[in-house]
């Protein structure tokens, strides 16, 4: 009988709660930053965002990897 690996499901969980706060401020910044594209900050605040966009989707695929690996591998 499988049994779930509560350690790897708590490290999954981890990721996507590491993930969810740059769900929320990659495209609030995003907005912010082409919003403002006279501000001399335009270039690091838009690359800010961008990487924070990125850095959410990534967590968010690990996370769930790591979720689906501790749900159903042995």
């Amino acid at each position: 009988m499988k049994h779930t690996d509560k350690t790897l499901l708590g490290k999954g969980i981890k990721y996507l709660g590491m993930a969810l706060p740059l769900a929320f401020l990659g495209p609030s910044v995003l907005y912010s930053a082409f919003n403002n594209q006279e501000n001399p900050f335009y270039i690091p605040v838009l690359i800010f965002g961008i990487v924070a966009c990125i850095g959410s989707m990534l967590l968010i695929f690990k996370g769930i990897n790591t979720l689906v690996k501790s749900l159903f591998d042995q």
